[in-house]
């Protein structure tokens, strides 16, 4: 009799603590801010991959002090980074003669494919379009292993102040048929791809069409013209595209970067069927007609998340994940922030620290107008 009390409650007991265990289990809805620490701040435009047990992060060198250009950050948990070099130790000799008033290196997007690891990255002067996409490779990012080395193949793609395009913030895309792309642009007429040659990594010759993914929309009444530089309107950067589901989805950033705490910058993402468009978001707008729904927004604490890239699978627990900038409301600052991606109705949901009302937003289908 004692026997056959006490098994209905130890079994009674197992069930409880089973379903205490998986409630306490982010729900796979919802998307996760990943806390960082160490070297994360003054970290801009961030591009993650991993390569055996580490992760490493590139970015656009940030804040008062500059040890090289490109930096490159390392972890082995996503959450602990320390700086572990830099990609070069000062701009290339070949730039300088390019574009003599180049100061910095931006943007660099990390990809692997054709068996070794390719880095594009861009050099240009602020605000002008005469601008340029470069590609090193290397074998493996392990810089303590033998097969470590950077070799620079130069020059990709220009554009110059007769173009309508901007050739910086590269992105390198696969698409499912084997294909490979790079999508880039910023301000003037959005963003655009161009097919890259996989054996090379540069422009293929065989597809020579410049591809339009996205723009933004001319307002009514536009806003005085900066001086100096492109309209404000016409803030569109940081593409990032990845395949899911059956979808391309096109991340981009929408308005102004690098201002401090005047720093508007927001997340964006529309989706198509094919790597070259058309993209539309959640309400069926074209996104080379202004569309693109929310995906991170400002809040009280940090301001302007944007310079996005997203590595599939590259969680601790192999989820989805999205790396960006925010800025520090008090400082103005850039920090490196990382959340998990939540994929719901087909749509990506991301995590803002201080932001609680950021799942709903994210899963609803509004779209932020900015400065359209």
């Amino acid at each position: 009799m004692h026997i056959k009390i006490r098994f209905p409650f130890m079994l009674l007991l197992v069930i409880l603590l089973f379903h205490v265990a998986h409630a306490q289990q982010p729900s796979p809805e919802t998307p996760r801010v990943e806390k960082t620490d160490g070297d994360v701040h003054f970290v801009h435009d961030p591009s993650i991959i991993r390569d055996g047990p580490a992760w490493y992060l590139f970015s656009t060198a940030n804040g008062p002090e500059r040890n090289g250009e490109l930096p490159i950050r390392c972890s082995l948990d996503l959450h602990h980074w320390n700086q572990c070099g830099a990609v070069f130790s000062r701009i290339p000799d070949w730039i300088q003669k390019d574009s003599p008033g180049t100061k910095e290196l931006w943007a660099p997007d990390i990809s692997f494919f054709g068996g070794q690891y390719h880095l594009y990255y861009a050099y240009s002067l602020f605000g002008k379009n005469t601008s340029g996409i470069a590609l090193l490779t290397n074998q493996t990012l392990d810089p303590k292993s033998p097969n470590f080395h950077w070799v620079d193949h130069g020059l990709v793609l220009r554009s110059q102040a007769a173009d309508d395009f901007n050739a910086i913030d590269p992105n390198l895309v696969l698409d499912a048929h084997g294909g490979v792309w790079l999508a880039f642009g910023s301000f003037w007429n959005g963003i655009k791809m161009r097919r890259l040659d996989a054996a090379t990594g540069k422009l293929s010759t065989e597809d020579t069409k410049l591809y339009s993914l996205a723009s933004r929309k001319r307002p009514d009444n536009p806003p005085l013209h900066p001086p100096g530089l492109p309209d404000d309107w016409q803030a569109i950067e940081a593409p990032f595209i990845v395949h899911h589901d059956g979808f391309y989805y096109l991340f981009v950033s929408f308005d102004l970067c690098c201002r401090g705490t005047n720093s508007n910058y927001k997340t964006m993402v529309g989706r198509s069927r094919e790597v070259t468009g058309p993209y539309v978001d959640k309400n069926g707008v074209p996104m080379l007609d202004g569309g693109g729904s929310a995906v991170l927004v400002g809040n009280q604490r940090w301001l302007g998340p944007g310079g996005e890239s997203l590595l599939m699978g590259g969680g601790n627990q192999k989820e989805d994940i999205i790396v960006f900038h925010a800025y520090d409301a008090v400082d103005g600052s850039a920090w490196l922030q990382i959340s998990t991606i939540a994929w719901k109705d087909g749509w990506p949901s991301v995590a803002l620290e201080g932001d609680a009302a950021s799942q709903a937003r994210n899963a609803s289908s509004s779209k932020v107008e900015g400065a359209r």
